[in-house]
């Protein structure tokens, strides 16, 4: 596995969201979206999200790192914000190849997290998902502009998958801002949409 990254954009999921980047230097203009579809903005090296859902937690910043010789992915970050609860949801997605039993840390210049255990594993890799405490977040935007998910290889050794926060800070303000006007309360994500 390598550990420097190639950076590109991508996606979210349901009840936890998480999140991908791409290397552009400016902050590029949201993209009008289809139907169906997100809005999407790059900010630093991550991409601003927001879906056509009606749920508590519609946008979030996401990044992704392909092997940038086997062009797989091996890493996959989104952070979502839930307003009415004022808590952040984290889904980290690692290859499957990882001890299980280790869990994985984010590291930066500043901050090392806890070790985070996780959830479940598919096809498409190994998940942590959690709702990490506001203190984490601000960490990370306070660090910079490199950091690193720590993670064990099924065979013990120990790896770094290296990930970029140029624009982070940013990107989470703006993921923010826009989740408190688009998201809906729990209670209105339950209810059936009215028919016109």
């Amino acid at each position: 596995m390598k550990s420097v990254l190639t950076y590109v954009s991508a996606g979210v999921f349901a009840g936890l969201v998480l999140a991908g980047g791409s290397a552009y230097a400016q902050e590029a203009p949201a993209a009008p979206a289809a139907p169906g579809r997100p809005d999407v903005k790059t900010v630093g090296d991550w991409m601003v999200r927001c879906f056509p859902v009606n749920n508590p937690n519609p946008c979030d910043v996401f990044q992704e790192g392909d092997n940038p010789n086997t062009h797989q992915r091996v890493l996959s970050l989104s952070l979502a914000y839930a307003p009415s609860a004022d808590r952040h949801l984290l889904q980290i997605t690692v290859p499957l190849t990882v001890s299980i039993p280790s869990g994985l840390t984010i590291q930066t210049d500043t901050f090392t997290s806890p070790v985070m255990n996780y959830r479940m594993c598919t096809r498409e890799g190994c998940f942590v998902q959690i709702a990490p405490d506001n203190a984490m977040i601000a960490a990370l935007a306070k660090s910079g502009p490199v950091a690193q998910v720590n993670i064990a290889g099924d065979d013990g050794k120990p790896h770094a998958i290296r990930f970029s926060l140029k624009g982070f800070s940013a990107a989470h303000d703006d993921m923010v801002a826009q989740a408190k006007v688009k998201a809906k309360p729990a209670s209105d994500a339950a209810k059936p949409a009215a028919k016109p």
